[in-house]
């Protein structure tokens, strides 16, 4: 596996998250086109473990995203420059959108960028969202399409909350793959 200094993984990190808005999702994308795609670091399904576990854990998706790739690519000192790189820009803008916000809501080109960058990130969640069900798709079609199918009936026409369908797909996914698992005994 290539190498990358912490110096270029702070200055990474911190680049992704001071560009990218609107939450943890909107991230992967461009984690994933970085570190597979560009800097050709992780392979594909290093990335999908990376985002399982960051989906999986408790905290906002961008950090954990974060710290979860540093910590692969550089070990615990990696997971926190990660985490440092992660959330300074985070401090950064907040205050300054605390210290200005009230004064420039009402602006019209303010108030209008932000609808954009709402509409932005609906499209980059919808990528992701897709992204992520084509890699599932190719390993594990049936379950997926079981999945997706259950998860949405559930969520869409019975009103099922969204914390319920989260613990449902992890004791489903825990269950079955344990099933399918339970006769190898090379099982990590």
């Amino acid at each position: 596996m290539k190498k990358i200094s912490y110096l270029d993984l702070f200055i990474t990190f911190f680049k992704i998250n001071s560009v990218t808005f609107g939450g943890g999702y909107t991230i992967v994308t461009v984690v994933k086109d970085v570190f597979v795609n560009q800097k050709k670091i992780l392979d594909n399904d290093e990335m999908i473990d990376i985002l399982a576990l960051a989906q999986g854990g408790p905290g906002a998706m961008a950090i954990s995203t974060s710290i979860l790739t540093g910590y692969r690519l550089r070990g615990p000192i990696g997971a926190l420059v990660a985490l440092l790189a992660s959330a300074l820009p985070c401090l950064i803008i907040l205050s300054l959108v605390a210290i200005f916000y009230s004064k420039f809501r009402q602006n019209f080109f303010v108030s209008s960028a932000l609808d954009g960058i709402s509409g932005m990130v609906s499209a980059a969640l919808l990528l992701t969202v897709f992204n992520m069900g084509k890699n599932s798709y190719k390993k594990y079609p049936i379950f997926t399409v079981i999945m997706v199918l259950l998860i949405f009936i559930l969520g869409y026409f019975l009103n099922v909350k969204t914390s319920y369908l989260i613990i449902l797909c992890a004791l489903s996914g825990i269950i079955v793959f344990y099933i399918a698992n339970r006769g190898n005994k090379n099982v990590d």
